[in-house]
């Protein structure tokens, strides 16, 4: 079962549409399409159960990443396409709740995405390094979350089971012959598997159709460009080197991606014109006319809104981050300083700049990073995303630096909202450099108080928690510094860990002397201790009948 559920997510390929030209534009009423079959007999909560086991390992894997300006740039995408499937009304308030709709980086440098059951999704750096605007990005979200509303694990796995008769008679009829004639029972028996194996692949390839449309559907409702379909696919093309000779078309489990590229555009040239841009970007405006320094600064402006520099940031650190060996890395380092990269276009020297701060921070050469970072700052002055995404980038390297008090200067405190988002990440990566600057310039209290705010809105955020326990540790306080610890541990699924840094943290408050232990604090562990050993429990049976 596991087998085939991986084989899914793992060859899931990036998104395209197939879908009629007559197709409703996305301004249209939602329609709520119906789904091309039923889930089987998996219930929602046993996908989900499904789904943890899968994820604990995952967790587990050296390739698991947990980067905050990553994970804070993709989350904003991933929420603004949750909110336009529910009003498309693709996503049914049960696997609203029910599922953990979580996206996984991993370190991996090969172009990919994939769903597993329960709302887990997974992201490559790699393709996140690919990408060149934040449409291109959504078109992989949007199909992959398209993969989990529409249930298709559930339905593989059902397809499966009615077909292992089909394929153990063949099997079965396949060892009588053979005892007559063994060239004509192998004959029989590798012609079932083959039948079998047919249904399964066109089976496939009917989800991924089914996934284009709904994905496209919900792209385009929450904002993005259906364009970044299209420019999705050809570099997901000119990756895979597929040539598209026309070599065993039905052989293959996913539609061509020549054939997805000529639905997209055919799908495009229906669509009613005027569509809005996406959230956050504004439209391209004119420039006024006039030279002189007013119409280079209106020349300047009109660039900047032509190019997603934001994306292009995010990708250059996503290339920086990936398993890059050290001469990718000296030779990403090395690009700024080649002949004529000043008079590239901005679009090819943001990207490029950012990935070789970068690049030079993980050579150690930490003044070289940081000159490359206000060299990137200054180059993106006028766009506000931008310009903030170069500011974390010099925030990291002063940190690395060992220049707190630089952090804290590139990144003021902020007010907390008024409304807290106990779902969304935005803001995560500045909390967590700002507080690790200042546990580091000796004010851990004051740290420590920012993140618990932030862990009581968000209580499965290992990372924020990991800094949560060196605040405290670094405050002098041992026991709320083991209690954040087996919070790690618990939002990693990792419940024996967390029993035992639980179990510690208990032991060290009974030696207390005089009864100086923080009666509350361990009051906290005792409770979370017995959930800890609860879930631990329930994911033993959970193993035991799996097997």
């Amino acid at each position: 079962m596991l087998v085939a559920i991986l084989s899914i997510a793992l060859t899931a390929p990036l998104p395209g549409v197939a879908q009629s030209p007559d197709a409703q534009p996305p301004s249209a009423a939602p329609r709520g399409l119906p789904s091309l079959g039923d889930a089987g007999a998996m219930t929602s909560l046993e996908e989900r159960k499904l789904g943890d086991a899968i994820i604990r390992e995952l967790y587990r894997d050296p390739d698991y990443i947990d980067d905050p300006v990553v994970g804070e740039y993709v989350d904003g995408i991933w929420r603004a396409l949750k909110a336009g499937a529910r009003v498309r009304g693709e996503l049914p308030p049960e696997l609203d709740e029910r599922y953990a709709w979580d996206v996984l980086l991993g370190r991996d440098r090969s172009i990919n995405a994939f769903a597993l059951p329960g709302g887990y999704f997974g992201l490559h750096l790699g393709l996140v390094g690919a990408v060149a605007s934040r449409d291109e990005l959504a078109s992989v979200l949007a199909h992959e979350m398209s993969h989990i509303t529409q249930r298709h694990i559930p339905r593989l796995l059902s397809a499966q089971d009615r077909q292992a008769p089909l394929l153990l008679a063949a099997m079965v009829l396949g060892a009588i012959a053979a005892s007559k004639n063994p060239q004509a029972g192998a004959a029989l028996a590798v012609g079932g598997q083959a039948a079998v194996i047919q249904q399964q692949l066109n089976f496939s390839r009917d989800m991924e159709r089914e996934a284009d449309r709904i994905g496209y559907g919900v792209m385009t409702q929450s904002g993005f460009a259906g364009q970044g379909f299209v420019s999705m696919f050809e570099k997901l093309q000119a990756a895979s080197r597929i040539n598209d000779n026309g070599d065993w078309p039905y052989l293959r489990t996913h539609p061509l991606t020549t054939q997805r590229i000529a639905d997209m555009q055919q799908r495009q040239q229906s669509l009613a014109r005027g569509v809005e841009p996406p959230p956050g970007r504004p439209k391209a405006a004119s420039a006024p006319a006039g030279g002189g320094a007013a119409g280079a600064a209106a020349e300047r402006g009109g660039q900047l809104r032509s190019i997603d520099l934001e994306a292009l940031l995010i990708a250059g650190r996503a290339r920086a981050l990936s398993r890059a060996g050290v001469d990718v890395l000296r030779g990403w380092a090395d690009e700024p300083a080649q002949p004529g990269f000043a008079s590239r276009p901005l679009a090819q020297r943001v990207g490029a700049l950012y990935a070789a701060a970068l690049a030079q921070a993980q050579l150690r050469d930490l003044p070289r990073a940081q000159a490359l970072a206000t060299q990137l700052a200054l180059a993106v002055a006028g766009d506000a995303k931008a310009t903030q995404q170069a500011r974390l980038l010099q925030a990291e390297l002063a940190l690395r630096a060992g220049q707190p008090k630089r952090v804290l200067e590139l990144l003021p405190a902020t007010p907390r909202p008024a409304v807290a988002d106990p779902q969304g990440q935005a803001g995560r990566a500045a909390l967590l450099l700002r507080v690790q600057a200042l546990t580091r310039d000796g004010q851990a209290d004051e740290a420590a108080g920012a993140l618990q705010t932030w862990v009581s809105d968000h209580p499965r955020d290992a990372g924020a928690w990991r800094a949560l326990a060196q605040a405290h540790d670094a405050a002098g306080h041992t026991l709320r510094a083991l209690r954040a610890e087996g919070e790690v541990q618990m939002a990693r699924m990792d419940y024996a860990g967390a029993v035992d840094r639980w179990r510690a943290a208990q032991d060290f408050s009974r030696k207390q002397p005089g009864g100086n232990a923080d009666l509350i604090e361990a009051s906290i562990v005792d409770t979370r201790l017995r959930a800890a050993q609860e879930a631990l429990k329930q994911q033993q049976l959970d193993e035991m009948k799996r097997k």
